[in-house]
């Protein structure tokens, strides 16, 4: 039976289907952090998104799509994203051991784009055939490609819901319509994780903001009404709150390498400032096994301490 927590979060989704609830429950239910409304996801599409030498030569075990799945099983996680190529390498092996989330949309780095857009590499249809929980969609809020990236996403959660998946947007500012400091903007971050909720995501993935204020016009209102925002769990509040005031699923990204005592701070930034987990990538894959399960450990205990199913 599920926790007064998970039911509190799935009371929010009400317009959604037994079947898409159901999706939810699993990846909210699911590993150490199980009945505790808290996630921690492992996401592998660095390879598609950087390259695989700048992905997994830090860790040659990583080349293989196997050792994803181990990884998030090992340690726990409620959830293991990635694009189809890994999935369908895998998806039989360890079918039923932890839900799947399939991104639906990769970018890659061959050429420099002031303005990127994403291609569509899987569908709905390969999510329901690998047993996924959710897709997953990443949009560039600041990109002149973005209006299309939104349609794009609107057709396919209508398809996915109808369809009893969950729906995780990645939202990631960036394009010629901000600068490079903008793009983890507090006043930017909060924008992007406010229109991907609008979209219908269910869950919805954000970089960790900085006190950086982009926009002037956002300027002017965050000092008249005096938004909080001088630390980083003051920010993770704000985009919290940005978020339908709590009521959408938000969690964070571990962004590039850092030391564990780094990210261990963030983390308990994001706890403090009510996020809901975080997504990391790099930061555990690219360390040995032994390590990573280390730090996913530490992690996960974060976020368990302050939680009681």
């Amino acid at each position: 039976m599920a926790t007064k927590r998970v039911q509190e979060i799935l009371s929010w989704y009400g317009s959604d289907n037994p079947g898409t609830l159901t999706n939810l429950s699993r990846l909210l239910n699911h590993g150490k952090l199980g009945g505790t409304g808290k996630l921690v996801i492992l996401p592998v599409d660095q390879g598609f998104e950087h390259g695989p030498a700048r992905s997994f030569a830090p860790n040659p075990p990583a080349y293989d799509p196997r050792y994803h799945f181990e990884l998030a099983i090992e340690a726990g996680c409620n959830a293991y994203a990635a694009p189809l190529g890994f999935l369908e390498a895998g998806a039989r092996e360890f079918a039923g051991d932890i839900p799947l989330i399939l991104k639906l949309n990769d970018h890659d780095v061959l050429l420099e784009e002031k303005d990127p857009d994403q291609a569509l590499t899987g569908s709905v249809a390969d999510a329901l055939r690998l047993g996924c929980a959710a897709i997953g969609f990443t949009i560039y809020p600041g990109s002149s490609n973005r209006l299309h990236m939104y349609s794009q996403i609107r057709d396919l959660a209508e398809e996915a819901k109808r369809n009893g998946l969950a729906v995780i947007i990645w939202s990631y500012p960036r394009g010629s319509g901000l600068t490079k400091e903008g793009e983890t903007a507090i006043d930017v971050t909060a924008y992007a994780g406010h229109i991907a909720a609008q979209l219908g995501a269910h869950i919805i993935k954000v970089k960790l903001p900085s006190g950086h204020i982009e926009q002037e016009a956002a300027r002017k209102v965050y000092e008249s009404a005096q938004v909080p925002i001088e630390t980083l769990s003051e920010r993770v509040a704000h985009v919290v709150q940005s978020v339908f005031n709590g009521r959408r699923i938000v969690i964070f990204s571990g962004g590039p390498a850092d030391t564990d005592e780094e990210i261990l701070d963030e983390i308990r930034a994001i706890e403090a400032g009510g996020g809901f987990g975080s997504i990391i990538g790099r930061n555990s894959f690219q360390r040995k096994k032994e390590h990573a399960l280390q730090l996913l450990g530490q992690i996960i205990d974060i976020y368990a301490a302050q939680t009681n199913p």
